[in-house]
């Protein structure tokens, strides 16, 4: 990620996969350089064009403070099989940061109306894709539905099991990043 003040983490994963062709039928909100939004594509041309797109993150903690870590599908479109830090996806055209947070933590894992605390907006690029990330977190205890599309499977870890995680295990960049600079800056 860019503005990552300790430089890339090295970590021990397959090389990163993009797959278009498994790209959901959606558009969603394509952005300029400074966060703008300039129109929208269909997903699977963002994919391949790796056009700047926004993307929500939710950092989902339960009441004793430990993280959901989810398990990425073999058929999603962009790191299958990966572990994933944190809920969340890209931006549809017409829908706000907030709005998509909420949408996904109903779709991913069927959490509706939680209070969404948020915590900071990055720019990242990764395995040819440009994003601005607009970061929230939330406590939400479970039980979860899990989005069997997207979800193959998930559970809580207490934050040392997670650093442990990320440096055993294949898990997504961009949440990486999401992790470390949240548990890094005091306050947020």
């Amino acid at each position: 990620m860019t503005d990552d003040p300790k430089g890339t983490r090295q970590q021990t994963a397959p090389p990163a996969a993009v797959n278009p062709a498994f790209s959901p039928q959606e558009m969603v909100a394509i952005v300029d350089g400074n966060n703008v939004v300039t129109g929208s594509a269909p997903r699977a041309v963002m994919r391949r064009d790796g056009l700047i797109h926004r993307a929500a993150y939710i950092l989902v903690f339960d009441s004793r403070g430990r993280l959901f870590v989810q398990e990425r599908t073999l058929t999603k479109d962009i790191f299958p099989g990966y572990h994933d830090l944190c809920t969340g996806g890209v931006v549809l055209a017409g829908e706000e940061y907030e709005a998509s947070a909420r949408r996904e933590l109903e779709e991913e894992i069927g959490v509706k109306d939680a209070v969404l605390r948020f915590l900071f907006d990055f720019y990242g690029e990764y395995a040819g894709q440009k994003v601005w990330g607009r970061v929230f977190s939330c406590v939400a205890d479970g039980p979860f539905t899990l989005q069997p599309e997207e979800v193959s499977g998930g559970g809580f870890c207490d934050l040392e099991a997670v650093k442990h995680l990320v440096e055993t295990a294949p898990c997504t960049p961009d949440s990486v990043y999401v992790f470390f600079r949240s548990i890094e800056r005091p306050g947020l």
